[in-house]
């Protein structure tokens, strides 16, 4: 690695800690006004769509008023109940005024369109018309259908002026406010449709978009009324490319960014209050962004001239502050020029001096550290194997520090630890030096230096002088106790390891230590009949055997069986593996284990017959459990026998039942769903008419189908209302209470699972058909 001189390196600490600084307020003030800029252009296009809301609906609403002027007029309810023929000149002469009157230049009306259903015949600016001879009819007389009594729509301009070629209109859609007539009766058999140019929208609004500035009207079906390119109107909004989803549009008012052709563009909306239409305003970032260019570059060029200012100021000040460790160099005696140039770290040299000094300093404390070490724990072998004499042990105590230590206990013991078994652990052979010398070390932790010499190993044993000034047996037992206890269970959270260690009787006299120490190694020696994990004082060991009362674990069988039942695997082995032990951890003969083992075979075979399970489901063509059972000999062949033989199998009968009645129940209720999703089904519902616990009813329904049962109802209502919006014509109001939703919520819906609304799923059917 390179090395550079201290004051390069003090150099450019100081110019990078000017700069950075710099760097940073410059790029932030770039970006703060950057932002502010791009939302200032995005405030004032709010107020440019507010002013065209209100342009527009200033238009909308006069002519709706003029409409409904018409519409309420003694002569439009005159016309709707007569048939309305040729020889009502008269008639019709004062309707043909009534209609001029509404084609004001405030209203901007192109056409006004009465239509009697019931009577026949339709009347427009070209004149009168049976309704049944008129070449779009159909499409007009569909109006009829539109969910509300009054409602603005797109309609193309064809429906109107297919038969009139000197006046077809130039523009291929037309707005129009639809009204049902008579206005006042519930019987609707008339229609009033006023027509605007689509043509005519860039004069309402009044507003010139700018050069890369797009402006868009979306109806409440997010189909597009004007554009800046007349083409796009008449199609859906998310055929422009700016919008992936009309979910986006959930706010009254609201901005957002979307990407076309790799080019960002922000998009401002504003949805009407009064007709739900979405004015929409979108600009390119790239434009919005040409404002702060400038801005961008004097920023560049201030922080230039600022750092290089900062630079020279640091330069000079880095050479003042590096005079005193020149002079500190100067007087340091170098044998070799290896420190030389100006490109070395002057630092090297003193650090390389100090360094030599603490490293001669660590190896001489090293060293006298590992004979010390190695002096106490041949000190301490030999004095657990009692090949010192008294004169010695006085001795040596005194040298390696232990005699005050020693003279202050009145009574003390030998701790003899061994590890059980590496079996069913992360351990190997290999690595028992290694465990022995980790179990040193949190033994040197757990107990405290004043009531012990340090641990030392022998013949795979660690073993431990303990003792304090406590005379009292009763005392001292206790404390010796809980001493083992702590360390046990310190080795078991740390090492995962199982353990026993002996305790020697209580002595007095260094010079017995040797005798204490086999004692500790004789206690130990009875884990043959108790087992691993044990803390044996020597003092117990002849205290003779007690009677063997074993108190069979009926509490915990029944648990295991209940937990069969229920086919609640884990608990069954659990509960098993705890009866087991239970019964295992008692010294007995042979012969007295086979009372238990032959309980828990005879009451297993009474529970198997009790539920009606036949012994060759289990033992086709075998031999007889009780012969099978008294062939085993070991503990961990008798346990793994039940598992494999009888309480696993059960399990799995007893899963089986289960799972069988479980889909009964899921299947009546999907059958329900499908009978009955027109009505206001609930889990309930259907959980009071099967006679079962909702809450069971609505777990044992999710595991069979993997849906909730709200969630399931609602996946089929949507796939029927896919089905009647493709193959009727129902309306989409009748579809969505028929489904037991308001209209509202149904678009909401449906719109979450299919992506799009029922119109435009309807309509997008229709057009793959054509």
């Amino acid at each position: 690695m390179r090395k550079y001189s201290f004051l390069t390196k003090m150099t450019l600490f100081g110019c990078i800690l000017c700069t950075l600084p710099v760097i940073f307020i410059g790029f932030f003030s770039y970006m703060k006004f950057s932002k502010e800029i791009q939302k200032q252009v995005n405030s004032e296009q709010l107020q440019i769509l507010t002013q065209m809301n209100s342009n527009v609906e200033q238009t909308l609403q006069t002519v709706n008023h003029a409409l409904d002027q018409l519409n309420n007029s003694t002569v439009m309810s005159e016309v709707l109940r007569r048939p309305f023929t040729e020889q009502d000149f008269i008639l019709y002469k004062d309707l043909r005024k009534e209609i001029s009157n509404t084609q004001s230049f405030y209203t901007n009306l192109e056409d006004v369109v009465i239509v009697n259903l019931k009577q026949n015949w339709m009347l427009k600016n070209s004149g009168f018309y049976r309704l049944d001879e008129y070449l779009h009819h159909s499409q007009i007389s569909n109006q009829m259908m539109l969910p509300n009594a009054t409602s603005w729509v797109l309609n193309p301009s064809l429906w109107f002026y297919s038969e009139e070629k000197a006046n077809a209109s130039t523009c291929p859609y037309t707005i129009s406010l639809v009204q049902k007539l008579p206005t006042q009766d519930l019987d609707k058999y008339g229609l009033a449709i006023a027509n605007i140019s689509s043509c005519n929208m860039p004069g309402i609004l009044d507003y010139t978009p700018r050069e890369s500035e797009t402006v868009m009207i979306l109806d409440d079906q997010d189909r597009i009324i004007y554009h800046n390119d007349p083409s796009m109107i008449g199609r859906y909004a998310i055929n422009t490319g700016f919008i992936k989803n009309p979910a986006i549009f959930d706010k009254p008012s609201d901005q957002f960014q979307t990407e076309v052709d790799g080019k960002k563009y922000t998009a401002t909306y504003l949805r009407s209050s009064y007709n739900n239409w979405i004015y929409m305003s979108i600009i390119s970032i790239d434009s919005l962004t040409k404002e702060s260019v400038k801005i961008r570059n004097s920023t560049i060029l201030v922080s230039i001239i600022i750092v290089l200012l900062f630079m020279t100021v640091a330069w000079i000040s880095s050479r003042r502050m590096y005079t005193p460790i020149r002079r500190m160099i100067k007087q340091i005696p170098v044998k070799d020029d290896s420190f030389g140039g100006a490109r070395q770290n002057e630092f090297d040299l003193i650090g390389s001096i100090m360094q030599d000094l603490s490293l001669s300093k660590s190896r001489l404390e090293q060293e006298t550290h590992r004979h010390f070490q190695q002096a106490r724990d041949f000190f301490l072998m030999k004095l657990f194997q009692g090949t010192m004499r008294r004169k010695d042990l006085t001795e040596k105590t005194e040298q390696l520090g232990f005699s005050d230590k020693l003279d202050g206990w009145k009574v003390m013991s030998v701790i003899t630890v061994q590890i059980d078994t590496l079996e069913d652990t992360s351990y190997e052979k290999d690595d028992l030096d290694l465990l022995l010398f980790a179990i040193s070390n949190i033994a040197e932790e757990t107990i405290p230096a004043g009531f012990r010499l340090p641990p030392v190993s022998i013949d795979q044993t660690l073993v431990i002088l303990v003792g304090q000034e406590e005379r009292h047996s009763e005392e001292y037992t206790r404390w010796i106790y809980s001493l083992t206890e702590s360390l046990q269970q310190m080795i078991q959270n740390i090492l995962k390891l199982k353990i026993s260690i002996g305790i020697s009787l209580p002595f007095n006299d260094l010079k017995h230590t040797s005798i204490a120490y086999r004692e500790g190694l004789e206690a130990l020696k009875h884990r043959i009949h108790l087992g691993v994990g044990v803390i044996i004082h020597y003092a117990n060991m002849n205290a003779g055997k007690h009677q063997l009362n074993l108190d069979y674990p009926w509490l915990t069988e029944s648990e295991m069986f209940d937990a069969i039942r229920l086919a609640d695997e884990a608990k069954a082995v659990e509960s098993f593996e705890h009866l087991m032990h239970t019964i295992f951890k008692h010294e007995m003969s042979p012969q007295e284990y086979q009372v238990p083992m032959m309980r828990l075979l005879n009451n297993l075979l009474i529970m198997i017959q009790e539920a009606g399970i036949r012994l060759n489901q289990l033992n086709p063509g075998g031999e007889s459990y009780y012969e099978e059972l008294n062939k085993l000999h070991l503990g961990k062949e008798i346990e793994e026998w039940f598992l494999s033989r009888l309480i696993l199998p059960l399990l799995q009968i007893f899963r089986e039942r289960l799972d069988s009645q479980y889909q009964s129940i899921s299947e009546t209720v999907l059958d329900r769903i499908h009978k009955e999703f027109d009505t206001e089904l609930t889990i309930e519902q259907c959980a009071a008419d099967l006679h079962y616990n909702a809450n069971y009813l609505s777990s044992v329904f999710r595991k069979e189908t993997g849906q909730t049962f709200s969630d399931y109802l609602t996946s089929f209502r949507m796939t029927m209302a896919k089905k009647w919006l493709i193959e009727t014509d129902m309306p989409i109001k009748d579809i969505a209470q028929r489904l037991q939703y308001q209209p509202q919520n149904f678009n909401r819906f449906f719109r979450k699972h299919v992506s799009m609304t029922p119109g435009q799923y309807r309509e997008s059917f229709r057009k793959n058909q054509s």
